[in-house]
């Protein structure tokens, strides 16, 4: 067995400081210990830790730890090979070792490292024989320093660095500081004997449960911080504390027990039976003594300690034979041997068949350390529905029960049963009162309470008449001690034997009566502390002898020391005091030297006294010293000429031990002003008691004992918590029996209630997670906290100095609610399993336990007064993260399974999928719908039934939405990596994808989308969907097209019928617009947040609508024709292509209307204006289907206004035949229309009916105008030229062959009165009262303007027809893209200065260019014609002489042309043609140039070159003009006119 030595000295980490708040954890033989933390990129520990070696082939394993809030992270990890470390018993400076992130394993054992850190550490690693002589001390120092690995290194204040009185140094010095004293330190068997009992106070205290999860975060069910050794015997301090501060580490807990549990070398619970202290006591005794032993005797044998069995008995015999090796090595043997032997009887206690690291009990089975289960790994949880937890952890914090000291300390307990027996069988409660009289002092008498005199002539004050005590009226209440007790001390000091026997034998009666009546405290407390009814028996009669003798025979030994105060009253006038105190015991009264000026004064006195009587009190009184004369004044009249500044009494029963007590300074009267508290350190020897813990410890082992008994042993590990009501009920912690012994203790030994509470609740915290419990520890904490915090206005101690001066030990609390705090923070990391939702009962006491987390952030921040504790609501936070983290990966990894047994509605249809197939996959879908139904189940739980639990913060806190929130957030970043690799593979249809996007959008919409961290944002989910929604747009294309194919070829065999007798379209527009209607609510349904996607969208069905639509329309148009014959059917086609478009607007407005995007809004406006000119064109083949028979209806009107005969004066009748002409002229029309717009305005959709009515209108208008104003000629050429003038000009020059053969059909005025009347009547008609077309488009529309103009000119007269012509027809000759050849003329313009006569004179100069082919004689000549009005009696028409084979012939002739005055020059033109000369036929046309006279009227003269045009160019109105010409054949300028505007190039021979 090797000794291996390390020390943690100091590390290098890499990056920021305040990143790091590091500690190190060594392992070696599953041993591990661990350092504090320290904070800091260069932490600094300097911890010695030291280990028993058995087995050199293994490694030291050493691990950095940076802590965190929840989970702590690994920085990195050393190996030391055992076998490489050097053997020394100095320390050295150490080795800088690198840190690695990765271990070598093989053989499931840790065999290197790999990966460096830029982190280092220095270590300091040794191995050491164990302790030789010449260095006992420093070995017992060195070795201590292991155990205290885990303490805390804050010290405490400055006048707090002695012991709790709860600890048990001042009782039994400890060897190591006796040692460090110099005592004794030759002294082998002195030397071995320290050692014997300081390695046993080792092996009491080695803590059963505290593993550190606050560091590592390994829970196990056994570990705990809250093991804290209630009374822990003092191990020695190593030299790195200086003495003084040596005893405050009484309450630390030590390196882990649940660290000794692999290879069933295990450290059990049992095993730390603390060795009763009469062990101490007696070495201590032989130490104390100057003892001259020789080296080789062993005082063995002389001084064999109560409890030898425990221990091996040394086997040999100094004087006989020297030992087998070195004393020293024999002792270390002896005290590993021991061990083993408490070992290996703490196995045979327990159920021999299970191993011994599996112990039963409130405590569930230990792992070795390595074994635990790794909360940074998030653990799947159970459902919910699942109740059995996944760990056997009971409650609590977990074995700190089977491990308090109290419980196993044989000769503490036996103690404290007697004394427990004492304060039950005569309780303080039922003491007799005193018999207070009013009294008249006869003699100057003095009160035996506060020693001041009684004042006054008569009835100066109170005496009792049993027991004759005489005091103040004021003073009365503070004598509280028995007054049957009192008078016997009394009786029996005075000699008084009879009057002392009655009063004994009345305390006897009582005695007798309270056994009698309360047999079951007795029997409670012999149950508690396992006494055989015969021993309990013997101790009862002790007892009362004891309670009876307790009057004459008890006396004791008190040491008070006065240490020092804090927050006294201010009485002098320069704002402080000069205080000092007086101690009294008994009449014997002591005083401190006083300190001036100093509200905290320290004196540090010591006072002996001795008391003969145990109802005695001790008054520790401090006073202000005055020196100025108003105070001698007053000392003469007075006792008391000091002021005053506080009190507290106390009585000796109270003392036991040694105690180190704050006291709070107390009023003497209502008028006085008091505050602060003072410190005294009291030893009391009580005659036959003289080494006992104080009675603070020994009401910690009644209490533990009690809470162990009824929970434990009667109650199977459930608490029972007691029913009790009132503001005091926190102060009762057992049912009626239990809580009568311990609140009688603590009357009779003076326990202050708040220690009972702080007892309590450090009992609780190892079960805290039983039923009830937190709510109690609840409670309990926050009276704890109002008793600390809650300082009064009287007292000017801080909180945190008051709770410094707690008698429970300020570190020990603070440490217990640590380590609870953080059991708490595991425990809610999985409320799931610890707190199921299907327990009214569990789900309280989650509440509870969140309130008691609340409590212990209110501790620290009001009591310890840290500066910014975590808040309890983030702790709480973090802890419901944590859980839903761990909850949401069990899920995913068990969705099948879950699911099937959740949701599976038929128990046969288990589907035994194969694992792989059982999470997400590419080839389906079937795993997300689950999981969001789990996901759903989980934040439904935590919003009914966690939220309204855990409702403490509801700004802060709501489980619920952070249920919802950490759930989504996980979905969603499995969700987004899921879709993306489906969008490479896309094995799914895409239906499914639409289906399950659907049920996210529902999962966000429904949990997700008002919470605050997404309000107001765009969520993300729709990206990952719009690659298959676009998939699903391009399949649903093909899908509306078939549909559109099917729904028309149906439409088409039903014969396009009307859907209903008030809808005027068929059903396919409807069926294609069902079908559109509902491909877009799919896509609404999505109801996409990120506008930017749904632009996508709607771009994109935008173009399925566009495409659609079309081929409708275009099949409709083609066959469209082929149905103008049939009454209805166009009709409805029609209105069909015009529902298109009412529907297409309704779902332009669906998609958004002006809010749609602009490049999908542009499409479908695009696409209504295509569907507009679709509807144009087929009103339009509509329209002229009735040609030929509204041509027809014309030809009969023309026939008939043939008919009407006379002129169109203005006579009444005259206007009345006309009236009637016109009725007559419109019946064929009339008829005609009848019958069709009645049926069209029944068929037709309103919009359809107007197109319609334009388009006949416009037919009949035409009609009319072409028959009867321009009717043509009764030859079909001549017809056909008319028809076509507008196009084919050229060819009216073919009209004057016909001209000549024609008939005059010139329309008379009264012919054109009665047609002007007729199209009012057709216009009336056509406006249809408002229902038809609008009068203003009516007015407006070019065909009536045409109409009524060429009406207009039949009444003018051929001159001004002719001007007219002029005048309007400005470019006849431009436009000569191609001139035949041009002509050079000259042209002077003269007007007569009298007459205003134009005479015009031309000169032909030549010709030019022409072209012209010919075989026979060409002979150009030019002829010129003057065209104007006003010229049938003047020369008109000018020809040059021909000149023969010229293509540019020279002419030089003038002519003369005389125009009259009736007008201007602008109403004239001159035509110029070249002509070919022929004989004895019609001269051919070369080309014809015009022009007017306009353009030179200013100059008076013009030269020009002319070009030659093919024909003459005019417009609709010269058109017109020619036509109405054109009938007036009995007029020789008209037909002369027609002749030259009609003429056109001849064609050419050779062409």
């Amino acid at each position: 067995m090797s000794l291996l030595c390390v020390r943690v000295k100091k590390a290098k980490l890499h990056g920021p400081p305040d990143k790091f708040n590091t500690y190190v954890t060594l392992k070696v033989q599953n041993v591990k210990s661990t350092t504090v933390a320290v904070r800091g990129d260069q932490p600094c520990w300097e911890q010695d830790f030291m280990f028993e070696i058995s087995r050199l082939d293994l490694g030291l394993i050493v691990e950095v730890w940076n802590k965190g809030l929840i989970w702590d992270t690994l920085v990195g990890t050393v190996w030391i090979a055992l076998k490489a470390i050097h053997q020394s018993d100095e320390e050295g400076p150490g080795e800088w070792s690198t840190l690695e992130a990765e271990v070598v394993m093989k053989h499931d054992e840790i065999c290197g490292t790999k990966n460096p850190t830029p982190h280092k550490i220095l270590l300091d690693t040794r191995f050491e024989l164990p302790f030789a002589f010449e260095d006992a001390d420093s070995a017992v120092d060195d070795r201590d320093s292991d155990y205290r690995s885990e303490t805390s290194n804050s010290i405490p204040p400055p006048y707090h660095t002695t012991v709790q009185p709860n600890a048990s140094v001042h009782q039994f010095t400890s060897p190591a500081r006796l040692q460090q004293q110099g005592v004794l330190r030759d002294s082998c068997a002195n030397s071995l004997q320290s050692y014997d009992l300081d390695y046993r106070e080792h092996v009491a205290v080695s803590p059963a449960g505290s593993s550190r999860y606050g560091s590592s975060c390994n829970v196990s069910q056994e570990s705990s911080h809250l093991s804290e050794l209630e009374h822990s015997h003092e191990s020695a301090h190593g030299s790195e504390q200086e003495d003084d501060h040596q005893e405050r580490q009484s309450n630390h807990s030590y390196h882990s027990s649940s660290s000794y549990q692999k290879d069933g070398q295990a450290w059990l619970k049992d095993q730390e039976e603390p060795h009763g202290k009469g062990e101490g006591e007696k070495v201590c005794k032989t130490e104390e003594k100057p003892a001259d032993h020789s080296a080789t005797k062993f005082p063995l044998e002389l001084e064999k300690p109560k409890d030898a069995d425990a221990g091996v008995q040394m086997s040999f015999q100094g004087d006989i034979e020297p030992p087998p090796f070195p004393p020293a090595r024999a002792h270390w043997i002896r005290a590993i041997s021991k061990v083993r032997l408490q070992l290996q009887q703490g196995q045979d206690e327990a159920d021999p068949s299970k191993p011994p690291w599996l112990k039963g009990g409130p405590a569930g089975g230990l792992y070795g350390i390595d074994s635990m289960p790794d909360l940074r790994k998030k653990k799947p949880i159970p459902l919910v529905s699942d109740l059995s937890l996944v760990q056997s952890r009971k409650a609590g914090i977990t074995s700190a029960m089977a491990t308090r000291t109290s419980l196993k300390d044989e000769e503490l307990k036996s103690h404290v049963y007697k004394k427990t027996l004492q304060a039950l069988i005569y309780p303080i409660s039922c003491t007799t009162p005193h018999n207070f009289e009013v009294w008249t002092a006869t003699t100057p008498t003095y009160c035996y309470e506060c020693e001041g005199l009684l004042w006054g002539i008569a009835r100066q004050g109170m005496r009792c008449g049993e027991c004759g005590v005489k005091c103040h009226e004021k003073c009365q209440d503070l004598l509280n001690a028995d007054c049957l007790q009192r008078a016997a001390e009394k009786s029996s000091k005075h000699g008084a034997e009879d009057r002392t026997q009655n009063f004994i034998m009345a305390m006897k009666d009582r005695m007798k009566i309270r056994e009698r009546n309360k047999p079951e405290i007795f029997d409670l407390i012999r149950d508690v502390f396992c006494e055989s009814k015969m021993t309990h028996a013997q101790q009862m009669k002790t007892v009362k002898q004891s309670v009876l003798d307790g009057t004459s025979k008890w006396s004791a030994k008190i040491t008070i020391t006065v240490v020092c105060a804090q927050g006294l009253q201010a009485k002098d006038k320069t704002g402080s005091s000069d205080p000092y105190v007086t101690v009294q015991v008994g009449k014997t009264k002591k005083r401190t030297k006083t300190i001036f000026g100093n509200l905290n004064p320290v004196w540090e006195e010591k006072f002996y006294f001795e008391c003969h009587n145990s109802s005695d009190r001790i008054k520790v009184r401090v006073w202000d010293e005055d020196d100025d004369i108003k105070s001698r004044v007053k000392q003469r009249l007075k006792r008391e000429s000091d002021d005053f500044l506080g009190q507290t009494i106390i009585e000796v029963r109270t003392l036991s031990g040694e105690m180190d007590v704050w006291y709070n300074l107390e009023k003497r009267t209502d008028k006085s002003a008091v505050s602060g508290a003072i410190r005294l350190q009291i030893s009391v020897e009580i005659k036959g008691e003289e080494k006992v813990a104080p009675y603070h410890v020994q009401y910690t082992c009644l209490h533990e004992n009690l809470f162990h008994h009824l929970t434990d042993v009667q109650g199977n590990g459930v608490v029972k918590i007691p029913d009790a009501k009132g503001d005091d009920a926190w102060k009762v912690y057992f049912d009626e029996t239990a809580q009568e012994i311990v609140d009688e203790f603590a009357m009779r030994y003076g326990i202050e209630s708040i220690y009972q509470a702080m007892t309590h609740f450090a009992c609780l915290s190892s079960k805290y997670m039983c039923p009830g419990v937190p709510a109690v520890m609840s409670t309990l904490l926050a009276n704890i906290n109002a008793y600390y915090a809650h300082t009064t206005a009287s007292t000017n101690v801080s909180a945190s100095d008051r709770f410094a001066a707690s008698n429970f030990g300020k570190e020990r609390f603070v440490k217990l609610l640590d380590q609870l705090h953080n059991s708490l923070r595991i425990d809610l990391s999985m409320y799931r399993n610890n707190f199921p939702a299907s327990s009214r009962e569990r789900l309280q006491d989650l509440k509870s336990t969140v309130d008691l987390l609340t409590s212990i952030t209110f501790f620290r921040m009001k009591v310890q007064e840290l500066q910014s504790p975590p808040r309890a609501s983030q702790v709480v936070k973090d802890c419901v993260k944590a859980c839903l983290n761990s909850t949401y990966e069990y899920i995913f990894n068990n969705c099948h399974e879950l699911y099937s047994r959740e949701y599976q509605t038929d128990p046969n249809k288990t589907q035994d999928l194969p694992a792989e197939e059982q999470g997400p996959s590419i080839r389906n879908l079937d795993f997300w719908p689950k999981l969001i139904t789990l996901i759903v189940s989980i934040i439904e739980e935590d919003k009914n039934s966690y939220t309204p639990v855990l409702n403490q913060f509801p700004q802060e806190l709501a489980v619920g939405k952070i249920s919802a929130e950490v759930m989504w957030s996980l979905f969603a970043q499995d969700m987004k990596y899921a879709m993306e690799e489906h969008e490479k593979h896309r094995l799914c249809k895409s239906a499914d994808y639409m289906n399950l996007h659907f049920k996210v959008k529902w999962l966000y919409n429904e949990y997700v989308r008002d919470l605050p961290a997404f309000k107001g944002k765009v969520p993300e989910y729709p990206a990952w969907f719009e690659q298959f929604v676009m998939q699903w747009l391009d399949e649903n294309e093909d899908v509306s097209l078939d549909f559109l194919h099917g729904a028309l070829e149906r439409d088409k065999k039903d014969g396009f019928q009307q859907t209903s007798e008030h809808a005027l379209f068929s059903c396919s527009v409807v069926d294609v617009f069902t079908q559109l209607n509902q491909s877009f609510e799919i896509i609404k349904k999505l109801e996409c947040p990120d506008p930017v996607i749904v632009a996508h969208y709607n771009r994109r069905f935008a173009k399925t609508i566009g495409k659609v639509l079309m081929q409708y329309a275009d099949i409709l148009s083609k066959s469209f024709e082929s149905y103008c014959s049939k009454e209805k059917l166009p009709c409805i086609l029609m209105n069909n292509i015009q529902q298109l478009r009412v529907q297409l607007e309704k779902m332009f407005e669906a998609m958004g209307g002006k809010e749609l995007d602009a490049e999908a809004s542009d499409h479908l406006k695009e696409l209504q204006v295509k569907l507009n000119n679709v509807l144009d064109e087929l009103s339009a083949v509509f329209g002229n289907s009735f040609q030929t028979r509204i041509d027809e209806c014309v030809k009969q009107m023309s026939d008939i206004l043939c008919q009407v005969k006379g002129t169109a004066n203005s006579a009444a009748n005259a206007r009345n035949t006309v009236a009637q002409d016109a009725d007559n002229v419109l019946r064929p029309l009339m008829d005609f229309l009848d019958g069709n717009l009645t049926l069209f305005a029944t068929v037709c959709e309103k919009t359809v009916l107007k197109r319609v009515l334009k388009e006949l209108w416009r037919v009949v208008m035409n009609t009319m105008e072409k028959l009867i104003v321009l009717p043509p000629l009764t030859d079909h050429t001549g017809t056909q030229l008319i028809f076509s003038a507008a196009k084919e000009l050229g060819h009216l020059s073919k009209l004057k062959d016909h001209m000549v053969r024609e008939e005059t059909r010139s329309l008379t005025p009264k012919q054109c009165a009665v047609l002007d009347l007729a199209l009012d009547t057709i216009k009336q008609y056509f406006h249809a009262g408002g229902n038809g077309l609008k009068k203003t488009f009516l007015e407006k529309s070019p065909d009536l303007q045409s109409l009524r103009y060429a009406l207009s000119l039949y009444t003018q007269t051929t001159d001004t027809l002719i001007k007219t012509f002029v005048q309007s027809q400005t470019a006849q000759g431009s436009g000569v893209d191609d001139p035949v050849g041009e002509v050079s003329i000259q042209i002077d313009l003269y007007t007569h200065p009298g007459t205003g006569e134009h005479k015009v004179t031309v000169k032909v100069v030549a010709a030019n260019d022409l072209k012209w082919q010919t075989s026979g004689m060409f002979r150009p000549f030019v002829e010129i014609t003057m065209i104007g009005p006003h010229q049938s009696d003047k020369k008109r028409k000018f020809t040059t002489k021909s000149k023969s084979n010229n293509w540019a012939p020279k002419y030089n002739e003038t002519f003369h042309f005389i125009l009259g005055n009736e007008d201007g020059p602008d109403a004239y033109e001159l035509q110029v043609c070249v002509k070919d000369y022929c004989f004895a036929r019609e001269d051919r046309v070369l080309g014809i140039a015009v022009m007017q006279l306009r353009d030179i009227a200013d100059k008076g003269s013009c030269a020009c070159w002319c070009p030659l045009g093919r024909r003459i160019h005019m417009d609709e109105t010269g058109l017109t003009i020619l036509r109405i010409l054109s009938q007036r054949t009995n007029d020789e300028v008209a037909k002369e006119f027609v002749k030259l505007k009609s003429e056109s190039r001849s064609t050419e021979e050779g062409t």
